[in-house]
C-alpha cells in the first residue's frame, strides 16, 4: 500500500516513481524476510504455520524482480506484483495480497499517484479483499488492519494534514487494528475451527498487514526529511 503524498516522489525519467517503488519492494520483502519466524508461528497457534514461509517466498520473488517492477508504471506495477503473489504464495494468503494489490494497481491505471488516487486506490483494494474473502472487519484476519487503515488514510487525506500527521495515523490504526485480533474469535478459514479457541492470539495475516504498513510508511516518510 501506499499512503498519501507520494505525489511527487520519485525520480526523472520514463517511470517519475521508480525509484519510490524500487525502495517500497525493498522494504517490503524485508520486513517479511526478518519476521517469518514470527508470522509462522502465530500461524502455528491457529492455522496451518505456514504464512511466515509462504509470504517470504512471494516477496522475495517481488525483490527479484524489483528492477523490471520499478520500470513500470505504478498501477501496472501493483497489477503485476499481485500477480506474482497469486502465483508464488501458498494458501490463503497469496490470492488475498494479490487481489489487494491488483485492485489497487487497476483503480490507479496509468495516473499519477496523487494523495485522492491514493484513498481511491487502497479503498479498492480492501474492498477486494473483503470479496475474495467473503469478509470484514471484526472477524479476525487482516481486514481488522486494512479496513482501519483505509479509513485512517481517508480522513487524513480529507482534512489536508501534513504527511508525517497522516503517517502516524496511518501506523496508530494499523498497530491498533492488529491488536484487536487479540480478543477477536475466528471466523474465517482453518482457525475458524478453533472458535473461541483462537481468542488470545493475534491474527497472522493482521500482523503481516501490519507489518507491510509499517514497511510502506517508514519509505514514505524517508522522502520527507
Amino acid at each position: 500500500m501506499t499512503p498519501g503524498g507520494v505525489g511527487g516522489c520519485g525520480g526523472s525519467g520514463a517511470n517519475p516513481t521508480g525509484d519510490l517503488q524500487s525502495r517500497l519492494i525493498a522494504a517490503a520483502a524485508a520486513v517479511i524476510a526478518e519476521n517469518v519466524e514470527r508470522l509462522s508461528a502465530l500461524d502455528r497457534a491457529i492455522g496451518d504455520g505456514d504464512h511466515g514461509i509462504n509470504l517470504n517466498r512471494g516477496f522475495s520473488a517481488l525483490a527479484a524482480a524489483r528492477e523490471q517492477l520499478a520500470a513500470e508504471p505504478l498501477g501496472r506495477a501493483l497489477q503485476n506484483a499481485g500477480t506474482m503473489l497469486v502465483m508464488k504464495v501458498g494458501g490463503a494468503s497469496g490470492p488475498l495480497y494479490g487481489s489487494l494489490l491488483m485492485a489497487m494497481g487497476k483503480t490507479l491505471g496509468d495516473a499519477a499517484p496523487t494523495p485522492e488516487r491514493v484513498v481511491a486506490m487502497v479503498d479498492a483494494g480492501v474492498a477486494a479483499v473483503k470479496a475474495r474473502g467473503r469478509s470484514d472487519a471484526g472477524e479476525k484476519t487482516m481486514l481488522d488492519v486494512l479496513v482501519p487503515v483505509a479509513d485512517a488514510l481517508r480522513r487524513a487525506a480529507v482534512a489536508g494534514v501534513a504527511r508525517a500527521e497522516l503517517v502516524d495515523a496511518v501506523l496508530r490504526a494499523a498497530d491498533q487494528g492488529l491488536e484487536a485480533t487479540r480478543d477477536l474469535a475466528a471466523t474465517k478459514g482453518r482457525a475458524s475451527f478453533l472458535g473461541r479457541r483462537s481468542v488470545g492470539t493475534l491474527d497472522p495475516g493482521a500482523q503481516s498487514s501490519c507489518l507491510l504498513v509499517h514497511a510502506v510508511c517508514g519509505v514514505i516518510m524517508e522522502d520527507a526529511k
